[in-house]
């Protein structure tokens, strides 16, 4: 077992910190926005300015929110083949050829809020269960014998049921099998951040799903998540708190992908700018089947998702990729060499899903359905070298 560890708190006790006012927060960003106008200068992208972002990439040289747009308009989709070539010599150049192993734990299918596209909704008629912590060192077990060392704790959204006091719990016995532990949580307040910080939490995810104020009303029925600005400041919190990596990214198919994948370019640059030695990453969760249904209003093909992937990837060569098991194989094999980073592997989406499978807890389904030895080998079989801890082990043995 890996010896417990405590991450130095870096605060004040005595002064305890008070979450941002939206004015400080990106939300105010997005306030001074228009989503539509937004869309159509995207939409009427023309070739000039891709060819114009394709040049300030190979040179080396920073690309603005406005090439970003180029690179996902319509327009770009002739110059897939060189955005690839390029996505891969900047992801060779920054990470080398490791990619990266993580296994997502779910913790509960308990949830507080109503979302037209999740199958933890509490309107879901499912049966709800918390994993004990005599559950948490099952899990533990089976999930360390398959080489993990790299986890994501997941859960449904329910303060009452897995709020701060079951997080440390949880965290404590799963600290004794991993070195590195990531979160995937409902929003939490600053000092509640300051304790996972604490405790050595490495990277907190919170995904916005979709950037449309508006809109975002129409899926968010009920429960905190229905707090718009609330989740949009969330990664401010996480930031205040001193944790060493955010996670953000959308649900890609709610809205127009374009511009959401757009606005979370521009919540990436925003956060680099105010919290500029921390890392970040970024997710391409599409829409998949699960209880209850999923209304997918903007359909994105995996020829799309490419084009998105290596359209941030020449935007930030910085930042890390993360591509899960909602993906099928053959496309998450194609996808290994041109901008991704990081993968999910032999996933399960329900609590308990290692230790005792029972699929009628499952979130949602997934794709790619390998083992984790499968997937390994498939990694090791285009030269690429698997990272099952973190990347200083991946990047000083590359």
């Amino acid at each position: 077992m890996t010896a417990a560890y405590v991450k130095p708190l870096m605060i004040d006790i005595d002064k305890p910190k008070v979450d941002m006012k939206a004015e400080d927060c990106f939300s105010s960003q997005v306030t001074m926005t228009d989503w539509q106008e937004e869309q159509s200068a995207i939409m009427v992208c023309d070739e000039g300015a891709v060819v114009s972002a394709l040049e300030k990439s190979r040179v080396n040289q920073r690309l603005s929110l406005q090439d970003f747009k180029a690179l996902i308009s319509p327009a770009a989709t002739p110059y897939l083949e060189h955005m690839a070539k390029e996505s891969q010599r900047l992801t060779q150049q920054r990470f080398g050829k490791t990619m990266q192993l993580f296994v997502p734990l779910y913790l509960s299918n308990m949830c507080s809020n109503i979302c037209t596209y999740c199958g933890f909704s509490m309107e879901n008629k499912i049966r709800r269960t918390t994993l004990d912590m005599k559950q948490i060192e099952a899990e533990a077990l089976a999930i360390k014998a398959k080489g993990f060392d790299h986890i994501l704790l997941v859960t449904g959204e329910s303060e009452r049921k897995v709020g701060i006091d079951y997080f440390e719990e949880a965290i404590k016995v799963l600290r004794q099998h991993f070195s590195h532990i990531a979160m995937e949580v409902q929003p939490l307040k600053t000092q509640e951040y300051e304790r996972l910080n604490a405790l050595g939490v490495e990277s907190i995810l919170v995904y916005q799903e979709t950037y449309h104020r508006d809109k975002y009303a129409k899926y968010h029925l009920k429960g905190n998540k229905s707090d718009f600005d609330y989740r949009l400041q969330t990664p401010n919190r996480i930031g205040d708190a001193g944790i060493n990596k955010i996670g953000l990214g959308c649900l890609l198919g709610l809205e127009d992908w374009r511009t959401d994948a757009f606005y979370v370019a521009k919540q990436l640059s925003y956060l680099e700018q105010r919290y500029w030695s921390m890392k970040f990453s970024l997710s391409f969760p599409r829409l998949r089947p699960c209880e209850g249904g999923a209304e997918v209003n903007s359909p994105m093909n995996e020829r799309e998702l490419v084009q998105l992937i290596c359209a941030y990837r020449l935007f930030n060569n910085q930042v890390e990729l993360s591509l899960s098991t909602r993906e099928s194989a053959v496309f998450r094999d194609n996808m290994l060499a041109l901008g991704v980073t990081s993968m999910s592997a032999g996933s399960k989406t329900q609590p308990g899903g290692y230790a005792n499978d029972d699929k009628a807890l499952e979130q949602f389904s997934i794709d790619d359905n390998r083992s984790v030895e499968q997937v390994a080998n498939m990694i090791t079989s285009k030269g690429y070298q698997v990272v099952w801890k973190d990347w200083q082990q991946g990047l000083t043995t590359a």
